[in-house]
């Protein structure tokens, strides 16, 4: 290995594949290893046999959940329909008659609102009235408050509520122009096989960028010089020079910090969630005032729809920030929610985030997944690396059809 590459990943997680990817078409010359022989690290998708086991060590799995082949369960996951819009608060079953009024003018008053408008504030200033001052002024219930924050502007906890009002409309004005651009009803999309899709996605524009990629080379050691900047990565023995590292923090341990731990339980099903209308997939957000608890939890699911299941499977997912060291117990509001469970497996881990200084190290590391099911707290880690790491702001206008083209050929 005697190139110098400018950027070397380690680890094959969404995050550092989405950079991988957005790296090497910026002209970057980039090398992927990976210690796992299999791409997605801690976002990755597991068959039956992989994900026994993980959790169950030596134990095979029953044979009554079908083959192992046709199930690829997300490792990191990303009851009413909410209403988003105008229309819909005056058709939800979440709000008695009065209510639905008072959040349609709210909705109106989000929907209407354009920074550059001033016609449009109603005379309020939302950098400096917070987002508790701007909700009083409609007069809106504790629930209605609890889904319109938690299910919408996708706050994970109620610290929103006492900061300027602006972030929370913006947020509820994302969430019903997604709504808008997908003609499923839901603002969310999947992908088909599992989550793990996503990271090798990624990989493969890297790859027709010129990224280089080295799956199953164990350890991965980062070489530092004397002043303590990174200058490359041994493994078997063979160091290969970089400019900069980009990981997830299980590669430099020494260089991050515990802030927390996460509690899941995945779930396999023969039916969908009671009362989602047979859905084959949805999210369920528990807001923490409902549950006495400091943050919300998640309750995620999809099916043999999406073909991480056999044909009647479904799977379950309930996340939520550990606050106690019994998940079981924990996690127990979610669990409930499903009816009938074939089998469930629990499990915890660690979050961590990065301490060092990457001016000093050229060391580029990844903030441990949340237990949020949606991806807003991944993309924005992803972006201000990006920016960290290239000095650029992140321009997504552009055009990738040269990648598009090549992989058709």
């Amino acid at each position: 290995m005697d190139e110098e590459y400018d950027v070397i990943v380690l680890g094959t997680g969404l995050k550092e594949c989405i950079l991988s990817g957005l790296l090497s078409v910026d002209g970057l010359k980039v090398l992927h290893m990976d210690r796992n022989d299999y791409y997605g690290g801690e976002s990755t998708s597991l068959n039956l046999v992989q994900l026994w086991k993980h959790f169950r060590g030596d134990e095979k799995p029953p044979e009554k959940l079908g083959a192992s082949r046709e199930y690829n369960v997300d490792m990191m996951p990303k009851v009413h329909k909410v209403p988003a819009t105008d229309v819909e608060a005056l058709k939800s079953p979440l709000m008695g008659l009065f209510e639905k009024r008072r959040a349609r003018k709210f909705f109106i008053y989000v929907q209407d609102y354009d920074d550059n408008d001033p016609k449009s504030h109603e005379g309020l200033d939302l950098n400096k009235v917070t987002a508790r001052e701007l909700i009083s002024k409609y007069g809106l219930e504790d629930d209605t408050i609890d889904f319109i924050g938690h299910a919408l502007a996708l706050h994970s906890n109620d610290s929103y509520l006492d900061q300027p009002a602006l972030g929370f409309i913006k947020r509820m004005k994302l969430y019903a122009e997604s709504l808008a651009r997908f003609q499923g009803g839901s603002p969310y999309i999947y992908p088909l096989y599992g989550l793990g899709e996503l990271p090798q996605a990624f990989a493969r524009l890297s790859a027709v960028y010129g990224g280089t990629y080295m799956l199953h080379k164990p350890e991965c050691k980062v070489e530092f010089d004397a002043d303590g900047k990174a200058t490359g990565v041994t493994s078997e023995g063979e160091t290969a020079k970089c400019k900069k590292v980009v990981c997830d923090p299980s590669y430099l341990p020494d260089k991050v910090k515990k802030v927390g731990k996460v509690a899941r339980a995945i779930c396999i099903m023969s039916h969908p969630i009671p009362d989602t209308n047979n859905s084959h997939s949805a999210q369920v957000i528990l807001p923490q005032k409902q549950l006495g608890r400091k943050s919300d939890m998640y309750l995620f699911c999809c099916s043999y729809a999406h073909n991480v299941a056999p044909k009647g499977k479904y799977i379950a997912f309930v996340s939520a920030e550990a606050e106690t060291d019994n998940p079981e117990v924990e996690l127990k509001p979610g669990v409930d929610l499903l009816g009938p469970v074939e089998e469930i497996l629990y499990d915890t881990y660690d979050r961590y985030v990065p301490t060092n200084d990457h001016a000093a190290d050229s060391c580029f590391i990844s903030a441990s997944y949340d237990p949020t099911t949606h991806f807003e707290t991944t993309v924005n880690d992803v972006i201000e690396m990006y920016t960290k790491i290239t000095g650029k702001v992140l321009d997504l206008s552009v055009d990738l059809s040269a990648a598009s083209a090549a992989s058709e050929e």
